[in-house]
């Protein structure tokens, strides 16, 4: 099977205008909540991204009705029909979204086999904090190696605690409750716009749910939801993304259709150590910021700095004064990637497997380097973006179940960047 790699040559000047395009991890959930109505739903601003697609197979397989609209708009309709028998556990397990499955699913059906989602490599991810919620709403779960059999009656609301700020873990317990017997409260929810994202569209369905976008949410069972047509937020990750590449190299870069009220503190953090930015209400202009402060940096649940942008950020603190501390107390693996920015010449020492140590400022120079995991990736282009000479990233595939043609969107800007097939 062939693959493809990027090759970028580096010190480019960028200049213009990007579109942000729909949010991945919005698009998950979204899809799955498809799943909770057998009428015909209308999705719009799809993101045209690896995980998505694969999501969209596992639908069709079990026999969702898909039909494309335009190039980002999809009609669905999950119609009386459905076999779950056919569910494809090798997709399952390549993506961390078909995870909200168990939510949608297990509305419909009362019993359910699925196997354990896949996903990025950075850390164990256990589904525990879903599974133990599930269970305060009347699901039975057996595991048996890499499956999980799931086994429910008539579904009762209650009080839920969840354990962590999970999305999905709230997003998966907000499409069950929606069709449960009562009320349910939802403690430790989390509230990522994500899940304010799913929250409107089950509220156009006829769901019954208030507080989301809080740590708490309450919803009243309904007995059926109706179609809906929906618009996808647009992807705060990849404005956060292209907001870095702007400030790490010369020009002036204008990111449109995004919420930058979605990365306030992320933003705040970026103004503090020396970006150039200016915020509009649906957009951002960066300009290249030469002089760069050093920092502490911590991952943190919403409207915390996200901790898929923390990798995206070490480029950029490469270019920074003096020692720069990053901390994800999440995600076990999420830095282990580090040390292909080290082979581009960063100065960067792991402390442990939450926090890093970043020494600035120092160049980098273009080498052959590999993409571990989406973000993972996305940092390494915007290292390439910035080094000297010329830089191969492989296993972009990584890359492409996150940002949807990004070298395209870098090459209007000005980038020297390729995508060859090995």
């Amino acid at each position: 099977m062939a693959s493809e790699k990027f090759i970028i040559q580096g010190g480019k000047r960028l200049k213009g205008t990007v579109e942000i395009g729909g949010y991945k991890n919005a698009a998950g959930a979204i899809l799955a909540a498809t799943l909770l109505t057998d009428k015909w739903c209308l999705i719009e601003k799809l993101p045209l991204v690896e995980d998505v697609f694969s999501l969209l197979k596992i639908l069709e397989q079990i026999g969702v009705e898909i039909s494309w609209q335009n190039e980002k708009t999809i009609k669905l309709r999950a119609g009386p029909n459905l076999d779950i028998e056919k569910i494809d556990f090798n997709l399952v397990s390549k993506s961390r979204v078909s995870v909200l499955l168990i939510g949608s699913l297990l509305s419909r059906f009362q019993n359910l086999k699925i196997s354990h989602p896949g996903g990025d490599k950075i850390g164990v991810r256990p589904i525990l904090t879903h599974l133990e919620a599930l269970k305060k709403l009347g699901v039975d779960i057996l595991q048996e190696g890499e499956f999980y059999y799931f086994q429910r009656k008539q579904l009762i609301g209650t009080e839920i605690v969840l354990k962590e700020f999970s999305v999905t873990a709230t997003e998966n317990l907000m499409m069950l409750a929606v069709l449960s017997q009562g009320k349910t409260v939802i403690k430790g929810a989390a509230a990522e716009p994500q899940v304010q994202d799913l929250g409107k569209m089950l509220k156009n369905m006829g769901a019954k749910i208030e507080g989301v976008g809080t740590n708490t949410i309450l919803i009243e069972g309904v007995k059926e939801l109706v179609g809906v047509s929906h618009q996808i937020i647009p992807d705060p990750l990849e404005t956060g993304t292209f907001v870095i590449i702007g400030a790490t190299n010369s020009g002036r870069i204008e990111i449109e259709n995004c919420v930058p009220s979605h990365l306030d503190i992320f933003l705040a953090k970026l103004e503090e150590i020396g970006v150039d930015l200016k915020k509009g209400i649906n957009s951002i202009q960066v300009n290249f910021s030469p002089k760069i402060r050093s920092t502490k940096i911590q991952a943190l649940p919403y409207p915390g700095f996200p901790t898929d942008l923390l990798p995206v950020a070490l480029p950029l603190l490469t270019q920074a004064d003096g020692k720069s501390l990053v901390h994800d107390p999440l995600y076990e693996n999420r830095l282990n990637f580090t040390q292909e920015l080290r082979k581009m010449g960063a100065d960067i020492e792991v402390v442990d497997p939450h926090r890093a140590f970043i020494f600035g400022k120092t160049p980098l120079f273009g080498v052959r380097i590999e993409s571990w995991d989406i973000r993972a990736g996305a940092s390494l282009v915007v290292a390439g973006l910035l080094a000297k000479d010329r830089t191969v990233i492989e296993n972009i595939y990584q890359i492409d179940r996150g940002y949807e043609k990004i070298e395209e969107k870098l090459q209007k800007l000005g980038a020297d960047i390729k995508r060859v097939t090995i």
